[in-house]
């Protein structure tokens, strides 16, 4: 670990310990009513009423009764707009995990973790990481989603198509500890231990936790294991708080293969890489093939992705005056990480047909946002500032074997490098923003963000492009309306602006060769989008729900188009393919039909379509009102909860329709039901335990064979043959037993 991150991180614990423990011998604060017990029956807090946008929010409720391990992402499934997709079962393999809002690509999204910036949590994340390793699922209180417009302080400048927040539990007013403990299919095993300290005399509190799991893949040789280390403290002080966290993650996924069409045909759902099968693999790089196989990207040895991350920050928020906040956080993370890929493209030497090829990334980045806040006259006005800075490396090496071997761990020595490339990223945004109260049932709220990102990339080795690029707007709108109707019925709309930064790193315009970048860079212009919202929000005794209608002009879509097959990595063609329509309807309603029973339905349509044409190398591609790329046109999601006494249970459904994964939508995957059981016991005191939980979840009920993620190598303009391998399938069912304890 570098001397700079030790200290910082040294630091920030010196804090948090020294926080604690200086009250560490005092009494605890007598026990309020016990914690952790069941939340009311709701399966999702629908409305985000008086908001202007388009919001819903899934509670503790919803994360606790997933499987331990699931991706917070994948919970966000059942709601209206939202696609997501995975090819294994907790939807945690980021090679595979793919989210989509509206026809907005994960790429096209913001995702922030109470309020720090995430990044797009793409799989070569440049400028942050995924939700699965920047927390433990069990330390999230809540998720916010705005399908259009996200608020104007969240610290992103992908979010085209709407935002993801998460939000962490704090640490709980009493002493006491949980443990967690799964197993299940697979050999999948996952222990998860928190230790609350309880409030102190002097106002403060702190958890620390740490998780190990343990999976193999449901088909092919390989493990998908990850360590997690969280903690957490909150200091109370007047009107006045001090927080802090650190987290820490380390994960190894064996991957599985990508599949194409034609794959499918001939070797089945079911196929996957050789390991264990070295000779096979050898054979199969020297021209030498078996088995229904017929050409090298059929299947490679192996391939997996390694990431190490450290995250950690701390927030003052202060009371200015009786009716204005502060609130700055600063912010560090630092990242490492290696996609390893058995390529038969690069010998080791004239006897050995095969090496290690290695995309690798370092991350090192840190940032500061103060959001101020006043209220008084009918104004609530809001102001903050954005600033990062962030120092990315990119590099693909190639390392020699001489036969299998555990190869799963940072390599270093690589035997050659392909290329080479240091990015410095300077983030700046401002926003402010007025909601005024019009009128006793009237709220308008407007303002506006100004992004600034600035790129300086150097090419260390190799042949790609180098040089510095820069994407700003100094206005970018957002006016919204909220009318309340009566206490159980609004209306609301909003229309804003919105602005996606260049990416530096594996897909961005410094993928090119210099001399296409030279060419592009002076014409490009950075992606934009206008989102107009109109809904009806509505709460009725047993039922609530909302109604909303949307659409989205999309323009200077920017598209790197790979020129090879993913393994060979040859620099990309980068364009600006024009605009995208998008038009849809969204609907959520959550009946509550029984004391003890929910009943939970969403529906989406949505119609995401190109509106231009674009030229590529030379040669017309003609996509104008072709539907885009994974994206379905239907979506629909149900789900029947059930709480009572000591017995929990859930079964829910999704439809997805058929998705596109090339441009001209000449090849797709065909739709597909999912569904998913989960029930338990829960009791309230059990021995020394304050509560005791026994949980089974059941993924893919009904054994669904089906296409789960497409694109993971990207999108075509044509497939005419299936021959694409851009597609993983998605996992067969899977039983989980957790066992719950809290002291």
């Amino acid at each position: 670990m570098p001397t700079t991150l030790r200290l910082k991180l040294i630091a920030l614990a010196a804090l948090e310990l020294t926080a604690c423990a200086a009250r560490a011998a005092e009494p605890a604060l007598p026990d309020p009513a016990p914690e952790g017990a069941p939340a009311p029956m709701q399966i999702v807090e629908v409305t985000g009423r008086g908001q202007t946008r388009q919001v819903q929010n899934i509670t503790r409720a919803d994360l606790a009764e997933a499987v331990p391990g699931t991706s917070p992402l994948k919970v966000l499934d059942k709601l209206p707009g939202v696609s997501f997709q995975s090819a294994d079962p907790f939807g945690a393999y980021e090679w595979s995990t793919r989210i989509s809002i509206r026809g907005f690509s994960q790429g096209q999204l913001g995702f922030t973790l109470d309020g720090i910036p995430l990044g797009d949590m793409s799989y070569g994340n440049n400028n942050g990481l995924h939700i699965s390793r920047a927390i433990s699922a069990e330390n999230l209180g809540r998720i916010e989603v705005s399908q259009g417009a996200g608020a104007l302080g969240t610290a992103s400048t992908s979010n085209l198509g709407g935002t993801v927040q998460f939000f962490t539990l704090d640490p709980t007013e009493t002493r006491g500890a949980t443990f967690t403990q799964t197993f299940g299919s697979e050999s999948t095993s996952r222990t998860f231990v928190r230790v609350d300290s309880g409030r102190f005399d002097g106002g403060t509190k702190f958890y620390l936790s740490g998780t190990r799991q343990r999976a193999d893949k449901w088909k092919g040789q390989g493990d998908q294991n990850q360590d997690q280390f969280n903690s957490k403290f909150v200091h109370d002080f007047g009107d006045n708080t001090l927080s802090g966290f650190l987290n820490y993650s380390k994960r190894v996924e064996i991957d599985y293969q990508d599949l194409s069409l034609d794959m499918i045909r001939r070797l089945g759902m079911d196929w996957d890489n050789y390991a264990p099968d070295w000779q096979r693999a050898v054979n199969a790089a020297k021209g030498q093939f078996s088995g229904g196989v017929n050409n090298m990207d059929d299947a490679y040895y192996q391939a997996s992705g390694l990431r190490r991350d450290w995250l950690g920050g701390v927030a003052l928020d202060v009371a200015l005056t009786s009716s204005a906040r502060l609130k700055t956080t600063v912010y560090h993370h630092e990242n490492e990480g290696q996609g390893h890929w058995y390529t038969p493209y690069t010998p080791t030497s004239a006897t050995m047909p095969i090496s290690i090829r290695t995309t690798e990334y370092k991350i090192n980045r840190d940032g500061v946002l103060a959001d101020w806040r006043w209220e008084g006259s009918g104004h609530t006005v809001a102001a903050g500032f954005w600033a990062e800075r962030n120092l990315h490396t990119l590099t693909r090496n190639f390392y020699a074997v001489d036969g299998p071997a555990d190869t799963n761990r940072f390599l270093d020595n690589p035997m050659t490098t392909g290329f080479k490339q240091d990015f410095t990223t300077t983030t700046t945004q401002f926003y402010v923003q007025d909601t005024i109260a019009l009128r006793d049932r009237l709220t308008l709220s407007a303002g506006f963000k100004s992004p600034k990102v600035h790129i300086d990339a150097v090419d260390r080795v190799g042949a790609r492009a180098q040089g510095d690029i820069t994407a700003e707007k100094s206005f970018l709108p957002q006016v919204g309306l909220n009318y309340k109707a009566s206490d159980g019925l609004e209306a609301f709309a909003s229309i804003s602006r919105n602005m996606r930064a260049y990416q530096p790193g594996v897909s961005g315009p410094f993928s090119q060769t210099q001399q296409a970048f030279d060419l592009g860079t002076p014409n490009l212009k950075p992606e934009t989008s206008t989102t107009a919202d109109v809904g009806l929000r509505f709460r009725q005794d047993a039922l609530q729900g909302s109604v909303a209608v949307y659409h989205a002009d999309f323009k200077d879509r920017l598209m790197s188009v790979a020129t090879c097959a993913g393994i060979v990595g040859c620099p990309s063609t980068f364009v600006n393919v024009g605009k995208v329509e998008t038009k849809g309807v969204e609907a959520i309603a959550v009946w509550k039909f029984a004391r003890e029973l929910a009943w939970f339905n969403s529906f989406t349509y949505n119609d995401s379509r190109y509106k231009s044409n674009y030229t590529d190398n030379g040669q017309l591609v003609q996509i104008y009102g072709k539907r885009v790329t994974d994206t379905p046109r239907t979506m629909f999601a149900t789900e029947l909860g059930y709480e009572g006494g000591a017995w929990f249970a859930r079964l829910g459904a999704k439809y997805t329709d058929k998705r596109y994964y090339t441009y001209t939508n000449d090849a797709g995957v065909p739709s597909f039901w999912l569904a998913n059981l989960s029930a338990g016991w829960r009791m309230k005191s059990f021995g020394m335990l304050k509560e005791l939980t026994l949980q089974a979840n059941v993924s893919n009920l009904f054994d669904k064979k089906y296409l789960s993620t497409i694109g993971s190598n990207g999108f075509a303009a044509s497939d005419p043959n299936g021959t694409f391998a851009t597609l993983l399938a998605g996992a067969p069912r899977q039983v989980f037993v957790t066992l719950t304890g809290k002291l």
